[in-house]
Formats: C-alpha cells, structure tokens, sequence
C-alpha cells in the first residue's frame, strides 16, 4: 500500500458553524494553511446568521495575541489602526480582597532571578529584613507603566529590558472579526449567511455530514467546527458531549455590558473593579470605553446590577446595558466524532483575566497541529481534549483564586466565596505559597510564576517563608540589586511616550500605509 493511499482520507470539506470571534479566529488561519493548495484543496464555508448577535464588546487579550496576529502576518499598525485597539500591560485591580485594595497584575516579572532564585524570594527576605519594604510592583516594569500612563514596545528604548514586560491588546470584537473575515476570505473561505435549521448524521458512525439552512440549502462537511457560542449547535445539540458546570465554584452567572466615552488619558490596562455581587470591568479603546458588570443573579437583582454599572462609568453612556446570562463551565469533551468545539461553544470561564480569546488561540493552534483525517482518529480527539480540558481548567482555577482570597466579609457574596469549597489543585496552589513561597504551576502553557505571585501577593498572601537557598546571596548585594533595578525602571518610564500618544501614532502610521496601498 503507497503512502498515497494510507491517505487518500484527507479532509476535503470543512464547514465552520457560527461567526464572531471564534469562528473568524478559526477561519483565517485554516484558510492561510489549507485553503488554495495545489494538490490537496481544502474547501472552507463558514456559515453565520446575521438574525444572532454575536457578544461584540469591547475585548481585552493576553499577550499571546500578538503570537496569533504575526503567524497570520496581520501589521500591527494596521490592526491597530482597524479594530481602533489600545495596549494593554496587565490588569488593575480595584477592592478586590479588602476594600480600598489596589494591586496590579503586569505582563511581565519582578526583574531577574538572583543566583537562579526567583525575585519575589529575594523581596521577601528584604522585608523580613528592613520593615519597610515598597510593594513588589514597583519592580514590576509594566506595572510602573501603567501607573504612569506610559507605553512603548519593549525594545532598544528600554535596554537591558526587553524581556521585562510583554503586552496584549484592547480592541473592539466586532471589528476584529469583521478584520479576519476579510483575511478569510480574500484566501477562499467561502461565506453563507443562513440559519441553521437541521443537522444530518451518518446512519452508522454518527459522524455530522451536512447542515440545512432555512432557505433549503445544505452545507455538505468532513469536518465540523461549532463556533456557535453558549448554545453548542453541534457539539451539545447533536451529540450530546454534556457539560461541566462549574458554578459552585464560580457564582457569577449574569453580565450586562455597555459602551461609554472615552475618558480624556488613554490608560495602557484593563480595569476590574470589585463590588458587592461581582465586578466591573473598563476596557479603554480608541472611540470609546467598554464596561461590564459580571455579577450572580443569586446575590444582587438584575436593576442593582444595572445601576452598579451605570454608576460606575467614567463617560456617559453610548447605549443602554446588554444583558447577557452563562453558565461557567466546560464542555466534558470538546472533540468528538468529526466536530470540534471552539470559543464559547467549548466552555466559558467569566472574563477576569481576558482568557477567552487565547482559549480560542490555544484550540485552532493545537486542532492545526492535530489536524485529522477524514476518519478523525478518536487518538487525536483524546489527545485534544486532554490539552483543552487542561487548560480550561488550569483557567479555572486561577479565576477562583481571585475569588477566594477574600478578607471582604461585607457582602453575602464575598462571605460565600470566602467560605466555598475549591478544587483541589487551587487549594495545593494556595497552601504551597502561603507556607514556601513556591508556586506551582501544573498547565505550562496557562499563567506562568509572576502571574500567580502579583495575585496572591496582591489579595494578601505574604508568604511566611521563602526559598531557603536565597540566604546564601550576600544581603547587601540583593539590597543593592533591588534599589539599583528599581531606580533603572523609573528612568526608562519617565523617557517613554504616554499611551494615548503612541497609540495615535501607531493608528496614524496604519492608516497611511493603508492609503498608499
């Protein structure tokens, strides 16, 4: 037998359920790998209803974005300039903890390891030393930028500090979808607005073979990826895969979004602001702020929720408040027979720490590198849903330690988070850095040390011990160290531009190479 005919079973046909953000994530890079080959074509057809709003706020991003963006060779001027995006070096955090607690987890470090020992090691041993030791972000180089309202890459300007921070984005969903349909296909995704009123399945194997769209038409498929938001079309509604109801853990169940003017600074960081049932969350674009509000419905009525929101924007509002209702959770398995689940059909964790959009990233990455044949091997869909289910819950985890952590016992919501029961892997996570300082990681693609030590340092963990091997570096020279690394951050920030005015640039710089083009 040739090789030729081991794979004469090459998908064909691939059929996208759903647009937004997910489906036209999946579209561009499919088409960029697949579609076109002169060999091996590879039909792709999105089919999306104009009849159901997709969920287009304003999205915050991790900095794998840009990871994303440069594989499709999208410009970043250009894309700055399209989806009137923002920069973002991490996240502020407002009365999370304790009232009148403010923190901020940074996309970046607390300056290098000394003697192969982690920094933060290092800080707790000075404060054990001096009483008065600032808080660990001022070593935080994106977490000083933020303060300050600065931005530039990290590159040349900061030398000595290129590795020091990294950053993502804020930009509306609506137009980085409509961005990447055009990308799509401008490579021969093939676009069908319909609604989807059948599914067809093979008599024997199960496996989904067509779509009905009201008007008559069918959409013919080897293989199907449901990118049709909360209600799961194919991978719930056809086969079943069951679901993994988190919310015991998770009480928010509700949000209600709302644009709102932009405030006079441009500010490089996505805002949460916690409150008495929930959170707010501020997301500053180009033409305007998006707000939210996430909050359970058990604890607060809808119109508080409202008003909660209302009064907190910072510009008067361009629309009255979304409302929106989910269940966290995730699908038991996201891969089954030949239909893949992506984005929000695949599970959703509430939007704390802007995971939704690389959960998206991380499924189309690893389906291309597990990509099938027409017969899907249930050896890569396993493979699959281990990754996935991995990361969905390592996301998990790391959401509800915010949550957690709480000394707020001024609301029934916060008692109820603070007395809840965890997983197991987060209470590990939390007992380990409480007594050692050590973090465990257990997903390596998730959020990596820095992350979970800004936020457990940051809702009030200190650890009460570090790494005993730090003693071993001369005390003067971490003190040294320390004070030399900070006054060296405080002098790059004061050289760099402010956000608003990079951003303008940037944005400018897009649309004059779009013009000449």
């Amino acid at each position: 037998m040739s090789s030729h005919d081991m794979q004469c079973g090459a998908v064909r046909r691939i059929v996208i359920v759903g647009g937004g953000t997910a489906g036209w994530m999946t579209a561009a890079p499919l088409a960029q790998r697949l579609a076109g080959h002169p060999t091996q074509p590879c039909d792709i057809t999105l089919v999306e209803s104009p009849e159901i709003g997709t969920i287009g706020v304003g999205e915050a991003t991790l900095p794998t974005i840009r990871v994303y963006n440069a594989a499709l060779g999208l410009d970043a001027d250009d894309f700055v300039a399209r989806t009137q995006a923002s920069y973002k070096l991490g996240i502020e955090f407002k009365d999370w903890g304790h009232v009148g607690n403010r923190f901020f987890h940074g996309f970046g470090d607390f300056g290098p390891a000394l003697a192969g020992i982690g920094a933060h090691h290092h800080w707790l041993r000075l404060a054990q030393a001096f009483n008065q030791m600032p808080a660990l972000e001022h070593w935080s180089m994106p977490s000083v930028m933020a303060r300050d309202g600065k931005f530039v890459p990290p590159n040349e300007q900061t030398p000595g500090m290129t590795d020091a921070y990294s950053y993502g984005y804020h930009f509306d969903a609506g137009l980085y979808a409509a961005y990447l349909r055009e990308y799509a296909v401008a490579r021969g995704v093939r676009r069908i607005e319909g609604m989807i009123v059948a599914v067809e399945q093979h008599p024997q194997s199960g496996f989904v073979t067509a779509v009905t769209l009201r008007d008559g038409r069918r959409v013919e498929g080897d293989l199907f990826i449901d990118c049709s938001g909360f209600r799961g079309l194919l991978i719930e509604g056809t086969l079943q895969a069951g679901y993994e109801d988190w919310s015991n853990y998770l009480p928010c169940n509700s949000a209600l979004a709302v644009p709102c003017a932009s405030a006079p600074k441009l500010t490089p960081f996505t805002r949460s602001t916690a409150k008495d049932a929930g959170w707010l969350w501020r997301i500053p674009l180009q033409h305007r702020t998006g707000n939210g509000h996430v909050y359970s419905n058990g604890f607060t009525s809808d119109e508080q929720a409202r008003r909660t929101l209302l009064d907190g924007l910072d510009g008067t509002a361009l629309d009255e408040p979304r409302q929106l209702r989910f269940v966290t959770g995730r699908r038991r398995k996201s891969w089954v027979k030949n239909v893949v689940a992506i984005g929000l059909s695949a599970g959703f964790v509430e939007p704390l720490e802007s995971t939704s959009i690389n959960l998206i990233e991380t499924a189309v990455g690893k389906l291309l590198e597990l990509f099938p044949d027409r017969d899907c091997s249930p050896a890569l869909a396993d493979e699959f849903n281990r990754v996935m289910g991995q990361r969905y819950e390592s996301v998990r985890d790391f959401i509800v330690l915010h949550y957690k952590l709480t000394a707020r016992d001024d609301s029934e919501f916060w008692r109820y988070c603070a007395h809840m029961a965890i997983p197991d892997s987060l209470a590990h996570q939390i007992a380990l850095f409480r007594d050692t300082g050590r973090v465990a990681i257990v997903d390596r693609g998730g959020f990596a040390e820095p992350s979970f030590v800004a936020m457990m340092m940051g809702l009030g963990v200190t650890p009460r011990r570090y790494d005993p091997l730090a003693e071993r570096v001369d005390l003067r020279v971490v003190h040294g160290h320390f004070a030399q690394l900070r006054d060296m951050i405080a002098q790059a920030v004061a050289r760099m531009p402010a956000h608003g005015a990079y951003v303008a640039q940037q944005a400018a710089a897009g649309m004059a190479a779009r013009a000449a083009a």
